[in-house]
């Protein structure tokens, strides 16, 4: 397959901004009203919990992991209906991650997407059993909405990536420094201190962008060499996320951002802005956001968004 450029728009400035933010919306208008069905009382519900999963799933967000699932799917020959449920999948196990993330045993925290977080708008229990009934729900949808083989390796695939080797395993380390599990670590040197930042996130964070890529391709039937090129942009753009996410949370607009900000250098964690310095930390994600865009060049025109998404997401303010 011959190779060329993908077509970006000019980085940073308007366009670029005017041109994710126009995509992103497309993504929200088709899957939002999916979420919001996937969401159903039933006569045996607990009404509560409804209630519950409703404000964890529907809260405004950005849909990245969505988007990566429709456009990889788009990137590799497919439609967005032939990854719709994928798509549903992944967010239900964003949407469980972060009530779990916010609860006061983990980062205690308060405010998520512009509102109160899950265990703030109803208690500590129903939060947890959310998260629960978020994570069973992604693999219900996803077993449900795609071909037999296609959705047996796709279980697989997001079981995977929010198991102990990944989401979880990452939150783990990432709780070992703050609460004086890995004391030494505080004293390392710069490379050490790097190279354990990017064990954890390539597992919190990157591990579900992975996922969600392969998952837009799976259901596209993409092939060995496909997948491949996926999974090299999902491995770069994750990381430039949590950096640029890192430099938000030091320098960041609270109101932009929807949530609190400041508060990893308040418990002691290391980010890429304490332990490099916010100019080598930009400098860092920039790079690793042209990665991700030459990995996308096979893929020719297609990938586009993805490409676009890429150069965005390292210079957002929300």
């Amino acid at each position: 397959m011959a190779s060329c450029q993908v077509p970006i728009d000019a980085t940073g400035g308007v366009d670029l901004e005017a041109s994710v933010s126009r995509a992103l919306a497309d993504v929200s208008a088709f899957i939002d009203p999916l979420l919001d069905r996937a969401i159903v009382a039933t006569e045996s519900s607990a009404s509560r919990l409804v209630a519950a999963l409703r404000h964890a799933l529907l809260g405004p967000g950005k849909r990245l992991r969505p988007a990566l699932v429709l456009w990889a799917a788009e990137a590799c020959g497919g439609g967005w209906d032939d990854a719709a449920q994928a798509a549903v999948a992944v967010e239900m196990i964003h949407a469980y991650s972060l009530v779990h993330d916010d609860l006061p045993a983990m980062d205690d925290d308060d405010l998520r997407r512009g509102r109160p977080t899950c265990h703030r708008a109803f208690d500590e229990a129903t939060a947890i059993l959310c998260g629960d009934a978020l994570q069973a729900l992604a693999f219900e949808t996803l077993a449900a909405g795609l071909p037999a083989p296609v959705a047996a390796r796709g279980c697989l695939v997001l079981a995977r990536a929010a198991g102990p080797d990944a989401l979880v395993g990452g939150q783990s380390d990432d709780l070992a420094l703050e609460r004086g599990w890995m004391a030494d670590l505080a004293g390392a040197d710069t490379a050490t201190q790097v190279a354990w930042m990017e064990r954890v996130h390539r597992r919190k964070t990157g591990a579900l962008f992975a996922a969600a890529l392969e998952l837009g391709g799976l259901a596209a039937d993409a092939d060995a060499d496909e997948l491949g090129h996926l999974d090299r942009y999902g491995r770069a753009f994750g990381l430039a996320f949590q950096i640029a996410d890192d430099v938000l949370d030091a320098e960041g607009d609270e109101a932009a951002l929807g949530k609190r900000v400041g508060k990893d250098a308040d418990r002691g964690k290391l980010t890429y802005p304490t332990v490099m310095g916010s100019a080598a930390a930009r400098a860092r994600a920039r790079a690793l956001a042209e990665e991700a865009v030459a990995a996308l060049e096979p893929l020719h025109a297609a990938a586009g968004p993805l490409g676009r998404l890429a150069r965005w997401i390292v210079t957002r303010n929300r």
